[in-house]
């Protein structure tokens, strides 16, 4: 099993950094995730524990259950199924408020299920596609969240001005 590990200082307040993350579709104005999908709703808030999500990106499909959920603080989840298989012991994002933002620091633990070869493909190719998927998430939350003025701000179609 590898740990991966991104983290980030968003320059935002936790409840919005927060919930910018928990909603599994704002993934996608990341480059590299294609398709989010909240499939079932949580017990006491739509991303809350229960919920399931899936995701489309550019390194496999999976199916996500988030097993905890205590906002603005943590969410814990784990991949119940992906194509490519693989085994996933955990998965966690952590939110700190630090001068005036919010650290967030996003671990998950799994490889690659192949015999053999498994834990060598995990090391030379999922590590590197998995830490670079979380870091262009986060970097599409600092985007979309960090206070700019409007005329520096860069528009996409999936990104509207505040």
């Amino acid at each position: 099993m590898e740990t991966m590990t991104v983290e980030r200082v968003i320059d935002a307040p936790i409840d919005d950094v927060f919930a910018w993350l928990t909603t599994t579709t704002n993934y996608e104005r990341s480059p590299l995730v294609l398709r989010c999908r909240l499939t079932r709703r949580g017990e006491s808030t739509p991303y809350g524990v229960g919920a399931v999500r899936s995701h489309l990106w550019a390194i496999g499909w999976l199916r996500e259950r988030i097993t905890r959920y205590e906002a603005p603080y943590t969410t814990e989840y784990v991949v119940e199924r992906s194509v490519p298989p693989s085994r996933h012991e955990f998965g966690s994002m952590t939110f700190t408020e630090v001068g005036g933002g919010t650290r967030v620091h996003w671990t998950t633990r799994a490889e690659m299920k192949l015999p053999v070869l498994g834990p060598v493909l995990t090391r030379v190719l999922g590590r590197p596609m998995i830490t670079r998927s979380f870091a262009g998430i986060l970097g599409a939350a600092d985007a979309a969240l960090t206070r700019q003025p409007h005329g520096n701000r860069k528009v996409t179609k999936r990104q509207r001005p505040v």
